[in-house]
Parts: C-alpha cells; sequence; structure tokens
C-alpha cells in the first residue's frame, strides 16, 4: 500500500512538472524569454555568479530543503496518513511549485532584488519596508532555531559529526578545482559524495561525543551553537562559488541518493501503512484545521522558498529558460522528501523494533500508535520518526542499523546546515535592502549586515526564558518557534500577492498566483489566530505581542495590496 502510494505521488510529480510548469513557464511567467541575467549584467564573482543549470538547481535544492520539510511531515503524521499526503501533494504541485518559480522568474527580471525590494515597485514603498520587518523576524528566528536543530542532532547523533564537518573541506576543495582550475564538475562531486559516504561509515566507528567524554550536555550544545552561527557568518561572506554552491551540488547527490535509497527501501520492505488514514485529535490536541496547513509548510508551500529564489539563486541563473527546472523542479524535489519523512512516519515505524525516542525514552516495539500517542509527544520526537522509519527502509536493503541511522541523520544536519549557511546571506542582503531603503548607510557594508544577521539569532539561541506553558526555562527561540509556521505562510502569501500584481501589471494570466494565495492567506491568519487565543489563555506576553504585530503587518500589506491593484485597474 505504501509502495503504490509513494509510485502514485512520484508519476504525478513528473506529469505536474511535463504540463503544469510548462503552462506557468509559458503563460504566466514568460520562461523562454531571452535577456540578460543578473548573474552576467552584475557578475562580481561573489554573489552574481553565471552558474550551470545542473549546479544551481543542487544549490537551490538543498537550499530549500532544510530541516522542515523532514520535521513538518513526522509531526503532521498524528492526524493519519491521508490528509499529510494529499496537502503534500497538492501544496506542492499548484501551490508551492508556482510559489518558488514565480519569485525566481520576477528577481532575475528585476537584476536581482529579493521579492522584499520588488514589492515597493508592485505595491507601494511602505509595503516593502513592512515586508522587511517581517522577513527579518522570521529568518532570525529560523537562524536559531536550525542553529538548535542541528546542535542538538550533533549531540544526540555523535557519528554524524565527522561526516558533516570533512564536507565542508571537501566542498572547498571542489569550488576551487571547478572555478580556479576549470575541472567540470561532475565527477570531482562524485568522488566527493563517495567520500562523504566513508566518512559517514567512520563516524559511526569514531563518534565525537563530548559527552561521554565527560562535558556538560547544555555547555556541549551550547558550544555547537556558538561554532555554526560563527561558521555560517564566515560561509555567507565567501564567494558563492568557494563553498556554497560545491557543497550544495553535493548534497543534491548525497540527497538524490538518500531518496532513492529510501524509495526503494519502500518497495522491497513493502510496509502496509502503520497509521490510520485518518485520527481524531485527542483532548487538548489542536484540530486539524487549521493547524495541519502550517505544521507541513516547506514540503507543501513555504515563505522562506520565495526568499531564497530572490535572495540567492537568482544572481546566479545562467539564462531565464533555466528557472523552469530550478524553481518548480526544485519544489518537486523538496516535495519528495516530504514524501519520504511521511513514509517514514506512517509506514516505516512500524518497521522498528526497540530504540529510544526523544520524549518517551525506551521502546520495546516501535509503532505509530506508540509514537503517537499524544500531541505531545509527535511535536517533542520532532525528527525521530524519520531517522527511524527511514532507516528501517535502509536496512530493507542491506544497510546496518546503526549505519542506516547515521546516514539519515547526516541528511538532516546537511540540508539544515545548508539552509542556515543562505538564510544567513540572504539575511544579510535584506538588511542592505534595508539599509538603502532607509538610508542607513552601514547596513550595506557586507561585514556589518552580516554581523546584524547573526547576533540577534545567537541572541535568541542562546538566551533562556521561562516556558510559558511548563514554567520551565527554554531558548528564547524554541519558546518563539510555535508561530513560525503560520508566519512562514502568511509569508508566502503575501509573496504570492506581490506577484501577482508584478505579473498583472505585465498583463500575464495570473490565477494560478491568485488561487493559491486567497487560500494560503486566510489559512494562515487563523491559524495565527489560533495561536493567539492559546497565548492570551496563557498569559504569554511576548508571544501575544509578537502575534499580533504579524497580524496587524499582514492587514496592513493587504490593505497596501488592495490599494495597488485600484491603481492598475483604473
Amino acid at each position: 500500500m505504501a509502495a503504490l502510494a509513494a509510485a502514485l505521488i512520484l508519476v504525478a510529480f513528473v506529469i505536474a512538472y511535463r504540463f503544469y510548469a510548462r503552462f506557468l513557464g509559458e503563460r504566466v511567467f514568460e520562461d523562454h524569454e531571452e535577456l540578460v541575467t543578473p548573474a552576467h549584467d552584475l557578475e562580481d564573482g561573489i554573489d552574481f555568479v553565471p552558474t550551470q543549470r545542473a549546479v544551481l538547481f543542487g544549490h537551490h535544492f538543498t537550499s530549500i530543503a532544510g530541516a522542515a520539510p523532514i520535521i513538518g511531515p513526522c509531526v503532521a503524521a498524528y492526524w493519519g496518513w491521508g490528509p499529510a499526503l494529499a496537502w503534500v501533494v497538492l501544496g506542492t504541485i499548484f501551490m508551492g511549485a508556482a510559489h518558488d518559480f514565480g519569485a525566481l522568474v520576477a528577481s532575475v527580471r528585476e537584476k536581482g532584488h529579493s521579492i522584499a525590494d520588488i514589492t515597493a515597485r508592485t505595491v507601494s514603498k511602505r509595503a516593502r519596508i513592512l515586508f522587511m520587518c517581517f522577513v527579518l523576524v522570521l529568518i532570525w528566528l529560523v537562524l536559531a532555531v536550525f542553529a538548535m536543530a542541528i546542535a542538538g542532532l550533533f549531540v544526540s547523533q555523535p557519528t554524524s559529526v565527522v561526516p558533516i564537518n570533512i564536507q565542508i573541506i571537501v566542498a572547498i576543495v571542489i569550488g576551487w578545482l571547478v572555478y580556479k582550475r576549470r575541472v567540470k564538475i561532475l565527477v570531482p562531486s562524485l568522488i566527493a559524495l563517495a567520500v562523504l559516504y566513508f566518512f559517514v561509515w567512520v563516524g559511526t566507528k569514531v563518534p565525537i561525543d563530548f559527552v561521554a567524554m565527560g562535558a556538560d550536555e547544555h555547555r556541549v550544545t551550547t558550544g555547537w551553537i556558538f561554532f555554526l552561527l560563527i561558521y555560517s557568518a564566515i560561509a555567507s561572506l565567501l564567494p558563492v562559488w568557494l563553498l556554497l554552491q560545491p557543497r550544495d551540488y553535493i548534497n543534491s547527490h548525497q540527497l538524490f541518493v538518500g531518496l532513492g535509497l529510501l524509495f526503494l527501501g519502500v518497495l522491497v520492505a513493502h510496509p502496509s501503512f502503520d497509521a490510520p488514514v485518518y485520527r481524531s485529535p485527542e483532548a487538548g490536541a489542536p484540530a486539524i484545521f487549521p493547524i495541519l496547513f502550517v505544521t507541513i509548510a516547506c514540503g507543501a508551500i513555504s515563505g522562506f522558498h520565495g526568499l531564497v529564489s530572490s535572495g540567492t539563486t537568482s544572481k546566479q541563473v545562467n539564462r531565464l529558460r533555466d528557472t523552469r527546472l530550478i524553481g518548480y523542479g526544485g519544489m518537486l524535489g523538496e516535495g519528495s522528501l516530504a514524501l519520504a519523512s511521511t513514509l517514514a512516519a506512517v509506514a516505516g515505524i512500524g518497521l522498528v523494533g526497540a530504540c529510544a525516542l526523544p520524549s518517551q525514552g525506551a521502546v520495546d516495539d516501535l509503532s505509530w500508535a506508540v509514537y503517537y500517542d499524544s500531541w505531545a509527544h509527535a511535536g517533542g520526537n520532532k525528527a525521530a520518526a524519520f531517522v527511524l522509519g527511514g532507516g528501517a527502509f535502509l536496512e530493507a536493503v542491506g544497510l546496518s542499523s546503526e549505519l542506516a541511522r547515521t546516514l539519515m541523520a547526516v541528511l538532516v544536519i546537511a540540508f539544515a546546515a545548508t539552509s542556515l549557511d543562505t538564510a544567513t546571506r540572504i539575511q544579510r542582503f535584506i538588511l542592505a535592502e534595508l539599509g538603502t531603503a532607509l538610508r542607513i548607510k552601514p547596513l550595506t557594508n557586507p561585514y556589518i549586515a552580516t554581523i546584524v544577521a547573526v547576533v540577534p539569532a545567537m541572541y535568541l539561541a542562546l538566551a533562556e526564558t521561562p516556558d510559558p506553558a511548563t514554567g520551565q526555562a527554554k531558548a528564547v527561540g524554541w519558546v518563539l518557534w510555535p508561530i513560525f509556521g503560520a508566519s512562514n505562510q502568511l509569508l508566502a502569501g503575501l509573496t504570492l500577492m506581490t506577484l501577482a500584481l508584478y505579473f498583472f501589471a505585465r498583463k500575464r494570466t495570473v490565477w494560478p498566483l491568485v488561487l493559491p494565495m486567497l487560500l494560503v492567506m486566510p489559512v494562515a491568519a487563523l491559524a495565527l489566530l489560533t495561536k493567539l487565543q492559546q497565548f492570551l489563555a496563557e498569559g504569554n506576553a511576548p508571544l501575544t505581542a509578537l502575534a499580533s504585530l504579524m497580524l496587524v503587518l499582514l492587514l496592513w500589506m493587504v490593505a497596501e495590496g488592495a490599494l495597488a491593484v485600484r491603481r492598475l485597474v483604473r
């Protein structure tokens, strides 16, 4: 049953690319037009670099494929397999892929400016400032939480430390070979992939476990967070060809191999769904509507993707016609990752025996009913279902249990780390654009902008505050995280609004952008209102204020959008 569902969904993705992506490219985005892209027009060897389509696809794909399309489906499986798979498929094909494709094309046409800056031209200058403020808060939260998530995985999965850090060194070597020695990238990247898998095996034999060496776990986690954010700051300042491009290209190979092995494991193991089609939530758990639609965000539609498309990817596009594969195809790849994560949570988990769960400790025989016995456990276990259930699929094709779980952990960390680098770079661009708009010259300096990008995220990750729900001390970033999903979808809705106005002004068909906007924006706003009611009931003043601010910014921008429509139809 699970194998059949996987096959049908993957075929649906292929058909969508063949027909719907072509329709969008020809009728909405005009991606066949010949124009000088920003990568050529503004080439600087650092951020604006003309890049081969395959290499840029790898960079874009792995930049958007962070931890969210893995964690979201793992949590959403609480409501059963039917709603999760339906939202992944429909959201990816008709919403997320159109959103990403459109943001990339618009940015390429506008000299690589971010979607926030494009808002000034299509909506108003006031809307641009509002959009940028919305984005800044969201990215600071992403940086903090991704750093905390990776640090936590380094502590819980010490076998992943060696391969992840070796990959950085290998990527720099590949970048130097390709851009300085003019070596074709494919063969070196495949050799690098083999080296990475060798060090995955080395990591299982020689784990870097500072806690086992006697260090305090909290201090170890803090050290990793500090290291990761400093690293992301340095990586965001390096020329994009030296580290980000080659590492992401290697990561794309790793993801394709990993996904191939996972889907092969599904075919070999041929598991049944261990979860029901639909499960009614327990008392006190959130209702499926609207929370499902913001729990699975990056695996269906994500505002963060629009920032990647218009932040880093658009500055490297060689030809406009490349945007279809990179923008629409990249989101289909992310949908495939969300599909694999969902299958691991609703089918692979039934193949797991004795194990340890983050929220429940040791379990003799794992099943969906045990893993998802409560909403609190579903949220607390996060990506464990992917690591354990996906590991069971890999065991079905002959890998050892230890190697399979290390490989799954490396997949999660590698893509979270890629998104961490990219988010830091995007934040630097947004701060520079904000500095230009507000005439704050220091923000246009890349080094100062990078410091401003990282320091608030470091505070969110390292500072602690009492959790209003439990009273226990918790990182500020984790306390704020409950509003991320809704805010991320609101950002997607605002991006779709900007894109619809942009292409409407060009006299193009815009219903493929308007319809997703009309679905995503109200649902995300309702989810944020639901969270706001919860925060008020808990007496959580900081989250109440932040959620209220997000809603005010949303309403203000929608009003600005309505005024823009009025101007265009006159």
